[in-house]
């Protein structure tokens, strides 16, 4: 059986040390010491001075700290190899490990001995020989077996930290608790953090069960992972709930930027997008809807019409936001396919547009819809998304309808947007002419309207048609 196994003590994992007890007599103690020693290392001013720490006059135990012959080439600046402290049994008793090597098993018979000091060598892990103080956070662990004033000796996560591993090492329990508590209940630095994972798997499971749960988020029952659930919740909030939305989106826009691990950004914004396009195409299907329209209250059928409407127009500037995130950080490959997979939605807002009334409700709605549409096509047309040939076809196929419907209707436009619909002209005959011919001639023949307004001002029509005549000889 070896020191530090007896007296059922806890297992824990530690640095390599070792233990000796002595009972051979010393002729001379102090001479020895003064012989053999190094100047005394003086005890950190830091701690608190225990009343019978470190007294030759009373102490029934001299342990030896020695530092790790291995650590020698470590050290940054020359200091003593080991370090001689005068200490009682009754204090070190505290410690199990000390428990184990001052208990009769380990004890020389009364009658071997004629020397009162027990002795005990310990070496101190090579690590420490990197620090100017290579004894202190032994020294300041069994000042504490004296005094037990752990809050004013941890005062902060560096200070646990320093202690901590050398508790686990004498298996002090008060002193191992003591630095736990104040670990869970103060924020660490990058590095401390670092220094408390390297710790976790010498601490018991109830010690680390509250330092691993601030560290690691647990499983969750439905198998999603817990970082992509805080993004969606932090979109959530930046597109739905909180007050200053512009600032808000502009952070919450940095931190998809900066995150590492692109599938994750991808599967946060298209589930985003996808619950907004699902509640603009609700919205807006109620507000198209023929029931609304043959309904007998004409009152409370306008008002849920401006509301629908109002609301469609709120979510479609969300939904914009989003199409402009996915394409920043090239993750918008769904949401291509998607839109151009809008049949239902194209209809709705056909219907809308036609019918003058949703100029008083929502006034942008057409050009945050058309800008959605432009941003997403105009990624594909740059190669920026590879959409595939059917997606490109239905894209333009389905949109162009509503770009003409928007082009021509009645109620006076910005300029902006008129600039935006000429914009989109342009970019629905770039992704026309990557088509096959017999595509191509279908759209271009719905492209006419484009010169509707000025011959002169339609270069963009002609060249395609151009393009594809010269293709077709």
């Amino acid at each position: 059986m070896s020191p530090g196994g007896g007296g059922g003590a806890r297992k824990r994992p530690r640095a390599e040390s070792t233990a000796r007890l002595s009972s051979e007599p010393d002729p001379d103690p102090d001479e020895t010491l003064a012989e053999n020693s190094p100047p005394p290392t003086p005890l950190p001013s830091s701690a608190p001075t225990a009343s019978r720490l470190n007294d030759p006059a009373t102490a029934d135990v001299l342990l030896r700290l020695h530092l790790d012959d291995s650590s020698s080439t470590f050290s940054p600046v020359p200091h003593p190899t080991f370090l001689d402290l005068h200490l009682h049994s009754f204090a070190l008793r505290r410690s199990r490990y000390f428990a184990a090597l001052l208990s009769d098993l380990w004890l020389p018979d009364a009658g071997d001995s004629t020397d009162a000091v027990f002795r005990l060598n310990h070496t101190v892990p090579s690590a420490a020989a990197r620090s100017r103080c290579p004894f202190g956070s032994h020294v300041g662990v069994l000042r504490l077996l004296y005094t037990l004033d752990f809050s004013g000796s941890i005062l902060s996560a560096a200070d646990a930290l320093e202690m901590l591993p050398v508790a686990l090492e004498l298996l002090f329990d008060d002193c191992i608790q003591a630095c736990v508590r104040f670990l869970e209940a103060v924020p660490w630095t990058e590095e401390e953090e670092e220094a408390v994972l390297n710790l976790i798997p010498f601490l018991e499971e109830e010690e680390s069960h509250d330092l691993l749960a601030r560290i690691r988020p647990e499983t969750r029952p439905d198998g999603k992972l817990p970082s992509e659930e805080m993004l969606h919740g932090l979109i959530l909030s930046a597109v739905h709930s909180h007050p200053k939305v512009a600032t808000v989106k502009a952070f919450v826009a940095k931190l998809l930027r900066d995150y590492p691990w692109r599938d994750s950004v991808r599967s946060v914004l298209d589930r985003a997008f996808l619950d907004n396009l699902e509640t603009v195409k609700k919205l807006l299907g109620e507000y198209a809807s023929p029931d609304f329209r043959v309904a007998e209250d004409n009152d409370e059928t306008e008002a849920m019409q401006r509301l629908s409407l109002h609301k469609a127009m709120v979510n479609a500037r969300h939904l914009l936001w989003l199409v402009e995130r996915m394409i920043e950080l090239r993750v918008a490959d769904m949401a291509v396919r998607e839109w151009s997979e809008q049949a239902a939605l194209v209809a709705d807002l056909q219907r809308t547009f036609r019918d003058d009334a949703w100029w008083n409700i929502a006034p942008g709605l057409p050009s945050l819809v058309m800008r959605c549409t432009s941003r997403l096509a105009n990624a594909v047309a740059a190669g920026s998304i590879l959409a595939p040939r059917q997606v490109r076809m239905n894209l333009v196929k389905e949109w162009l309808p509503v770009l003409n419907v928007c082009r021509d209707m009645v109620s006076p436009i910005p300029s902006g947007h008129k600039m935006l619909y000429q914009e989109m002209e342009e970019i629905f005959l770039r992704i026309i002419s990557t088509l096959p011919m017999s595509d191509a001639q279908e759209l271009l023949q719905q492209c006419l309207s484009f010169s509707t307004r000025n011959v002169d001002d339609c270069p963009h029509l002609i060249s395609a048609f151009n393009t594809w005549f010269r293709r077709a000889k």
